[in-house]
């Protein structure tokens, strides 16, 4: 037998559940020109562009040259969403991003953090140590 206790149905959810404003942390990067660039995840479309390129940074591992080019490669493909400006300009993008800014964009964009090699340390959720 079931039996269920009745409550009036505003006063419990108003009581037991609140709503998600968000599913996600926004990070935010100072280019060297001062221009402020807010970061999230990246929608699937660009996900999916963006993870098809990070794929081959094994196989350039041992170059620091073609690693370099395949995570601003990476980069490019995030300011798709993020800034326009530096998504067709890659000569400014380069101009205007250090490093450690490349790791955030690529942790912010994918959940991939890099460490200060190069190397991937966590793949999943933006923020995860």
């Amino acid at each position: 037998m079931f039996y269920a206790i009745l409550y009036p149905l505003n006063s419990y959810i108003e009581r037991n559940y609140k709503m998600a404003t968000s599913v996600y942390e926004s990070m935010e990067i100072e280019m060297m020109d001062g221009t402020k660039v807010k970061m999230r995840p990246l929608k699937i479309s660009l996900l999916r562009e963006f993870m098809k390129k990070f794929e081959g940074i094994t196989e350039v591992s041992d170059s620091n040259d073609k690693s370099m080019d395949l995570l601003m490669d990476c980069v490019q493909i995030a300011m798709k969403q993020y800034d326009d400006k530096y998504a067709e300009d890659r000569a400014e993008l380069e101009d205007n991003i250090d490093l450690p800014s490349v790791y955030k964009v690529i942790e912010a964009a994918a959940g991939i953090k890099l460490d200060a090699e190069g190397n991937v340390l966590t793949a999943g959720t933006p923020g995860a140590i």
